[in-house]
């Protein structure tokens, strides 16, 4: 077996190993007693997000835990946005909306928006929430009863996707198999290395005590990817972390078609491969060709062994990501192409500088 068949098959084996481990130790909001009656502020950064942002509040109302306080921060919306939340906000004193006055020079826009509603929020806890998420009942009261009884300082979830065109399906899943199959979610919380640590700002619960101790959105205002800064700067300064997969209470449909999904995720893929664009373009090699490595070197029982393996570990990331296993399947290897399309566009974006999101350069 050379060197490099052996890396390969050797990776492979990896990956169904986290596979396993994120499927026998899974990490998702589970029922739990709540004795906390405490004021829990729900922040809602907001530009441009006039169809989702009367679902999202809706969604909250509809809440079992209703001690709670919205406050929406209109980013410059140049839609209706404003004026779908003025108008929901006069049923329901409990949310308020917050317009911007201006993007400070420095600052990313949603790290800015995060940073302002966290000022005048009065809640025990911060609930960071996209406007495209959608969740059911017991989502808040759940993570806050975690997040009380073991002292956490931040709980952050990774929505369960919603895809509803092909473009989407080519995309959306390589974030889960890569996040899923490189992170045992559960050393999360029980390792100490700053490493092993993730984190989704579409849902980030802080303790609002730990979250003035640091200011996160201030100190990584300038950061496209201030939710894995955040993640891995609280396992730094030995705050308690979790980072989960959401359940049927929490979804989302993160982008509208292909081209949306890969300019999206062009901004932060990258950073699960510790910010390395060698080790990116080293995994995405070695997962999309290495079959012909294997095929070429080993003998046909090996090959049949790691063909076996990639697609048990396939198999495993749909079923823990509630997405749709025979069509992760058929769509496989066009996956694999269309990440390494996603990581060629965030080298080009690296050094043009010109890459923008909603409007804004980052």
């Amino acid at each position: 077996m050379t060197f490099l068949a052996f890396f390969i098959f050797s990776l492979a084996l990896i990956q169904l190993i986290v596979a396993l481990i994120n499927l026998l130790f899974i990490q998702q909001p589970k029922s739990s007693v709540c004795n906390f009656n405490g004021l829990v502020s729900i922040l809602i950064p907001a530009r441009n997000e006039e169809n989702n942002i009367a679902n999202m509040l809706h969604d909250i109302q509809n809440q079992d835990y209703q001690n709670i306080e919205i406050i929406v921060f209109n980013d410059l919306s140049t839609d209706k946005t404003e004026a779908i939340v003025t108008q929901i906000a006069k049923n329901d004193k409990r949310i308020k909306l917050l317009n911007s006055d201006g993007l400070p020079q420095g600052w990313l826009g949603k790290n800015y928006a995060c940073h302002s509603l966290s000022q005048i929020a009065k809640g025990e806890f911060l609930l960071f929430l996209d406007a495209d998420v959608r969740i059911k009942k017991g989502i808040i009261s759940n993570t806050v009863a975690m997040a009380k009884n073991l002292n956490i300082g931040l709980i952050s979830i990774f929505p369960k996707q919603k895809m509803e065109s092909v473009g989407e399906y080519l995309t959306v899943p390589s974030m889960n198999f890569i996040l899923l199959t490189l992170l045992p979610l559960a050393l999360v919380f029980k390792s100490k290395f700053s490493s092993i640590a993730a984190a989704n700002g579409q849902f980030m619960l802080f303790s609002k005590a730990k979250y003035f101790e640091t200011l996160p959105h201030k100190k990584f205002r300038n950061n496209k990817v201030e939710d894995i800064e955040i993640a891995r700067y609280f396992k730094q300064i030995n705050i308690p972390i979790v980072c989960m997969l959401g359940d049927y209470t929490i979804e989302c449909r993160m982008y509208n078609g292909f081209n949306e999904a890969v300019k999206g995720f062009s901004k932060n893929v990258v950073y699960f491969f510790g910010n390395s664009f060698l080790v990116a373009i080293l995994f995405w090699t070695v997962t999309t060709l290495g079959f012909i490595v294997v095929l070429s070197e080993l003998s046909a029982l090996v090959f049949i062994a790691y063909l076996f393996i990639i697609l048990v570990t396939r198999i495993i990331i749909s079923f823990i990501s509630k997405q749709n296993i025979v069509l992760n399947l058929l769509f496989m290897l066009a996956q694999q192409f269309a990440l390494g399309l996603i990581i060629c566009k965030a080298i080009i974006y690296k050094f043009n500088k010109q890459q923008k999101w909603k409007g804004r350069s980052i």
